[in-house]
């Protein structure tokens, strides 16, 4: 799985993996880590931002800094996606927001598009697609399609767990689009699902 593939082996990213990945995790934990992974690996993901060098006034003296020129967009696969939007707008508290809605067909495991709601500007942003599980690729591949379809120039596909499957497929049929993860996993079973993985992210998100 050569290309753009970014995972992240930070230890605070591992630690609070394995903390997702335990079946005894509460779901006010598991949300709460999951915003906290989200923070940690958005800020690796936006390191593709637009910026331009400036200077700034220190109680001492001048500065040369740098700060961003481009904005930014979080775009969230519902449902799970929203438990990544936290920990990305506590980085970002400016950025635009988008929502795709997709469900998975439980016989062919394709991705059915029921919601789209985007920034008026996307095609301006730096847009990061929040979809924490990337397993047979079909919601991710689907939201990049409707993201290139209403002009985003510019987008980083922002997941905690992927199946070398997803990760293939994606970088197959989007290879300009980076991937910025937390673990790839082996394998999906035969309901499509991660393994070993993390269980379904929006039940757990969601205590349902």
């Amino acid at each position: 799985m050569a290309g753009k593939l970014f995972v992240c082996d930070h230890p605070l990213i591992q630690e609070k993996l394995a903390t997702l990945r335990d079946r005894s995790t509460g779901h006010e934990e598991f949300r709460r880590t999951m915003s906290q992974v989200s923070t940690l690996l958005g800020a690796e993901a936006l390191r593709g931002v637009r910026t331009r060098k400036t200077v700034v006034r220190t109680p001492l003296g001048k500065s040369p800094a740098t700060v961003t020129t481009q904005p930014v967009a979080f775009v969230a696969v519902l449902r799970a996606g929203l438990g990544m939007l936290p920990g990305l707008q506590h980085l970002l508290p400016q950025a635009h927001i988008g929502h795709i809605g997709l469900y998975r067909n439980e016989e062919t495991l394709n991705p059915v598009r029921y919601y789209v709601r985007l920034p008026k500007n996307i095609k301006d942003c730096f847009v990061v697609l929040c979809d924490p599980m990337l397993a047979t690729g079909g919601s991710a591949v689907e939201s990049l399609h409707i993201l290139k379809t209403d002009k985003a120039r510019q987008i980083v596909l922002l997941s905690l767990i992927a199946a070398k499957a997803g990760v293939a497929r994606v970088q197959r049929e989007h290879p300009d689009v980076p991937i910025y993860l937390a673990g790839v996993d082996a394998s999906l079973n035969r309901s499509g699902f991660i393994m070993p993985g993390l269980g379904d992210a929006g039940d757990r998100l969601f205590a349902t």
